[in-house]
């Protein structure tokens, strides 16, 4: 299936993400731009001094370690209030906290997406395949009391 069969497929326009600036998206093309990583819900711990922040594999109570998503995403706020809810006007002050690979973080410094994002692969599965997200990897926050985050620090790809 070429890149513009999969795109009407899925009811979006091929390559939206060149043609619109993320504030044009509508929510299912912002939605479609999540990569299915996971590494947003992971818990991270932040140098007070540098201010550097590093990931953890400690994932929020709501992750799927299996399907990598977020259990309860249409209701998420309600179980974790500080749940993050990303938008096009408030990436810049979260862009410290987002992975480098993150289609949101790469198309606001306009740079392209990486071949494995699915929405250029055409696979859910090429996230995984290509070694980026963390599933599998991930211990639940309420395995792992806070004062051990550190001890479970891990490397960006």
């Amino acid at each position: 299936m070429t890149e513009r069969e999969r795109a009407e497929h899925s009811g979006l326009t091929a390559e939206f993400w060149k043609k619109k600036s993320l504030a044009e998206m509508s929510v299912d093309e912002w939605e479609a731009l999540c990569d299915g990583c996971g590494k947003c819900c992971l818990n991270k711990i932040e140098d007070e001094d540098s201010g550097e922040v590093f990931l953890t594999r400690v994932a929020c109570r709501l992750f799927d370690n299996d399907t990598c998503r977020c259990s309860q995403y249409s209701i998420r706020r309600q179980f974790v209030p500080e749940c993050i809810s990303l938008t096009p006007e408030s990436i810049p002050q979260h862009a410290y906290w987002l992975p480098n690979t993150c289609a949101y973080l790469l198309l606001w410094q306009e740079k392209p997406l990486f071949d494995w994002h699915p929405l250029i692969s055409g696979s859910p599965h090429s996230v995984h395949q290509a070694g980026i997200s963390i599933q599998g990897q991930t211990v639940p926050e309420f395995e792992v009391d806070e004062d051990d985050w550190e001890h479970h620090l891990i490397e960006e790809q």
